[in-house]
């Protein structure tokens, strides 16, 4: 039990000192390079801090177990959204720009609607199972290649005059200090995330915690803790475009090409995961995308009002899990 606690406390210790140096080197990055923070965001920060799902989920697909790989997908977005984006904007008003109202949030948007259809093959076609297969994958490899190329098309634009490109007050970094700081703070966030992930499992079943209730909770929102940390302290910083960029990067990565390796490498069956599941996933998406329309910004207020929604989503989940009675 002390040994599973100190593992939670070191993971989190990791996490938050990953996330400050990711932010630093990440911001660096987009300076030196005149490349607009949300870019990085979408790009390097989200595909960093992605890692954990990746590997969570591609082991889980190896071993045949397909249905925690595409829970730990669906339940880390719906996290990354409710959460990351809640606690973010609570902690300090996010300002959306207009390529991510327009483009970007519509684009993770996409990407979830894709994963229903494809996930949905018993409504589409009664007496079939749910499963994504082979060709399912390759489809969601396709969109993740649109997806990189459209990123690197609006990286040479240089959109500075819609909120894009911010100004955080840090010195100027060299090379090798971003380069160092992006390694540190990647190596910081995956590990971290690994000694949370067991330290609260552990903690959990030794309280008699179902693990069904452990996975469909610690495991999906453990593997998105970097994702909380980064947009927590991007936002604390000022870099909004990090912190939003991180989160819609991260769910399109997550579906186009987490999912999508996953899929391609191995067919998987949808197994447990409902179709409530999947909508909630949906639902975030459009919940942030309306609350981004006011003033382009999301307040505090829609902050906590996401993270809300979260609880209940997640406390609906534990009575199920334990049979509609606490």
């Amino acid at each position: 039990m002390w040994i599973s606690l100190l593992w939670l406390i070191l993971g989190i210790v990791l996490i938050l000192f990953g996330a400050d140096k990711l932010t630093d080197g990440a911001t660096g990055l987009a300076r030196r390079f005149n490349v607009a923070e949300l870019v990085i965001g979408l790009t390097v920060v989200a595909f960093g801090t992605s890692l954990p799902e990746f590997v969570t989920s591609f082991v889980s697909t190896i071993k045949g177990n397909s249905d925690i790989s595409i829970g730990n997908i669906v339940g880390s977005n719906i996290f990354n959204v409710l959460m990351i984006v809640g606690c973010s904007a609570w902690l300090a008003p996010i300002t959306i720009s207009k390529s991510s109202l327009a483009k970007d949030i519509p684009f993770a948007i996409l990407a979830s609607v894709v994963l229903i259809v494809i996930a949905a093959d018993s409504i589409l076609d009664p007496g079939s199972m749910n499963m994504l297969s082979r060709t399912d994958g390759l489809l969601l490899l396709g969109y993740f290649c649109v997806f990189m190329a459209y990123t690197y098309f609006i990286s040479r634009k240089k959109e500075t005059g819609d909120g894009m490109q911010q100004q955080v007050h840090i010195p100027p970094m060299p090379y090798w200090k971003i380069a160092v700081w992006i390694v540190v703070g990647l190596t910081g966030l995956v590990v971290g995330g690994n000694f949370f992930v067991d330290g609260a499992s552990a903690i959990a079943l030794s309280l008699g915690v179902s693990e069904t209730v452990v996975g469909l909770t610690l495991v999906a929102a453990g593997t998105s803790l970097p994702e909380l940390a980064t947009s927590m302290v991007a936002a604390r910083k000022g870099s909004s475009a990090i912190a939003i960029g991180n989160v819609i990067g991260s769910n399109i990565f997550n579906i186009f090409f987490v999912m999508g390796v996953c899929a391609a490498t191995s067919p998987m069956k949808v197994g447990q995961i409902s179709y409530l599941d999947l909508g909630m996933m949906l639902l975030s998406m459009l919940l942030l995308w309306f609350f981004s329309y006011t003033k382009r910004t999301v307040e505090r207020w829609e902050g906590i009002t996401m993270v809300i929604v979260y609880l209940l989503y997640l406390s609906f989940l534990v009575y199920e899990a334990q049979g509609g009675a606490f």
